[in-house]
């Protein structure tokens, strides 16, 4: 088998595995299990399904994520970004249709790895995965407010204005106990993530909003009183019906739920080699991702992909292996057959509350508020994907976002093109094209030149070549000369950079910027007046300035 198509699971039990590192594993596969516990509930309600499809698909898919992917620390399950896609195609096409949906998109995410599409995925600009995403935070935020305020309406329209219309004709009859016990779950969540953010606190608020409505009695809805005929223990697989009408009428949604699996995945598993300085198979996380998706239909469950905040949680509780994610599917197991009627006391304000959280993770608000201050381009594109997530489809969303994008850098690099002729070129030679840019380079330096448009589809590359290098240097410096234009994407992939370079003890110096890559990095918080980064004006100013850094760093 080709190394880039082997699980990380085999490659760590090759190198050598062992008790110390079972411990660690267990231990985080424990702790991540707290958190998703509640969180798979919560995901499995709002996609309108029942809880018990939620943590369902934690285990099964969740197993087979960390045992066949591509990434060494990836925890699997449902998320926040499939609950408007899961919510449409259980209206439109029952939850049948949703299973063969899910199947049929395991079997493309298969394809899509095998084909190696791993690394395309990194063509999606990046203001249209964060504008997509907010999108879908406001409308899960959206979805709660009836269980959160405790508002007698039977049916909940599904479209964005329709669905505020009907709150703010029924405001006049929000429950008292119902707002009582959401937000004080709120709040508990609020308060432990400032002051206590080691501790479980999503389990946490439940426990306590379970007790207060049991033991006071409190006229508020629960999972009980709204889901009064719950499973225990794991379903009997079984294939859904599939006849080629059915086919038909799912498959847009089975390859947006391929997209976003895709997407959402691979956004975590590099997320989590910043976090862990490990690297991941792309294309092996496809296909991992494709068989945990076939076998969660199969099961009757629901479509998962990585999990960034559950990956963050296992990272930080110190796993070292992907048996924490399997070992954190197993303590979910444990909990599905022999405490499932615990959830029966689990108030809907409480989950709600919840889900307001998972929204505000989604929404990235940080991100979203800096590409509001990039160019006028990337602000439509952020905008426009954002609106059309709400008020339109998915599908339209990121088509329109993408399509716009593209003519957006069609348009720059044609500005960026300069024609210059012969007594020109000679009158103005290029400074930067030394044939050994490492012929003087101080001990403790490293040098990278990036020569080029620094865009979305080659900005993780930097990445790439940087995770390479072996020993930290104490200064490293980029070249920038040769880059005529820098998008949003590629300035989120410097900022990266500097972030793992400032905690590992690492000046960054920029060498030699031009005017636009200089606008846009200011903008996005790289500029001159912020003190993160060094900027000279060209290669042989930033050797003296990197020369006197590594003295200062080694004086005693």
């Amino acid at each position: 088998m080709p190394e880039s198509f082997t699980p990380k699971l085999f490659t760590v039990l090759r190198q050598g595995y062992g008790l110390a590192d079972l411990r660690a594993d267990a231990l985080a596969g424990l702790t991540v299990a707290i958190v998703a516990l509640p969180l798979a509930m919560a995901l499995g309600i709002a996609s309108g399904a029942s809880p018990d499809k939620g943590l369902v698909t934690a285990v099964v898919a969740g197993f087979l994520i960390s045992a066949l992917g591509g990434s060494r620390m990836q925890i699997g399950g449902p998320t926040g970004a499939f609950v408007v896609v899961i919510f449409n195609v259980i209206a439109q096409h029952g939850y049948d249709g949703l299973v063969l949906a899910t199947l049929m998109a395991g079997l493309i995410l298969i394809v899509a790895g095998y084909a190696r599409v791993g690394r395309m995925i990194r063509f999606v600009p990046h203001p249209v995965v964060t504008g997509f995403t907010a999108g879908i935070a406001v409308i899960i935020a959206s979805t709660q407010v009836k269980d959160f305020l405790g508002l007698p309406i039977d049916k909940v329209p599904a479209e964005f204005v329709p669905q505020w219309q009907a709150y703010f004709a029924a405001l006049g009859r929000i429950s008292p106990a119902t707002l009582g016990v959401g937000a004080g779950a709120l709040l508990l969540i609020l308060v432990l993530k400032r002051v206590a953010p080691r501790l479980p606190g999503y389990l946490i608020a439940i426990v306590l909003a379970s007790l207060a409505v049991a033991l006071l009695h409190l006229p508020v809805d629960t999972i009980g009183s709204r889901f009064p005929d719950i499973p225990a223990g794991l379903p009997v697989p079984h294939i859904p019906s599939i006849t080629l009408a059915k086919i038909q009428a799912v498959m847009p949604s089975a390859f947006i739920i391929a997209f976003l699996a895709g997407i959402e995945a691979l956004l975590s598993a590099v997320v989590a080699d910043g976090m862990a300085g490990t690297r991941h198979r792309p294309n092996q996380e496809l296909v991992g991702q494709g068989v945990a998706n076939i076998a969660s239909s199969l099961f009757g469950g629901l479509p998962a992909t990585g999990a960034l905040a559950r990956t963050a949680t296992n990272i930080k509780a110190g796993a070292r292996s992907p048996l924490s994610g399997m070992f954190h599917a197993a303590f979910l197991l444990i909990f599905i057959l022999f405490a499932t009627d615990l959830m029966a006391f689990v108030p809907m304000a409480a989950l709600a509350a919840i889900l307001f959280m998972v929204a505000l993770g989604m929404s990235e608000y940080r991100r979203f508020l800096l590409l509001l201050r990039l160019p006028g381009g990337d602000r439509v594109v952020l905008l426009l994907t954002f609106v059309l997530t709400i008020m339109v489809d998915l599908t339209v969303a990121i088509g329109v976002g993408v399509t716009l994008a593209s003519l957006l850098f069609m348009m720059r690099m044609s500005e960026a093109v300069q024609i210059e002729g012969g007594a020109e070129i000679e009158a103005a030679p290029d400074l930067d094209d030394d044939l050994d840019q490492r012929a003087a380079l101080p001990p403790g330096v490293e040098v990278f030149r990036i020569a080029g448009p620094f865009f979305f589809g080659v900005a993780g590359d930097l990445l790439d070549t940087l995770r390479n290098v072996g020993q930290r240097p104490r200064v490293v410096i980029l070249r920038l000369r040769r880059v005529p234009f820098l998008d949003t994407s590629g300035a989120a992939a410097l900022e990266q950079f500097v972030e793992q370079a400032e905690a590992g003890g690492t000046r960054v110096i920029f060498s030699a910027v031009q005017r636009q890559p200089l606008f846009v990095l200011t903008r996005a918080g790289l500029g001159r007046r912020t003190g993160r980064v060094e900027f000279a004006p060209d290669y042989a100013s930033a050797l003296v300035m990197a020369a006197g850094m590594v003295a200062v760093a080694e004086q005693p």
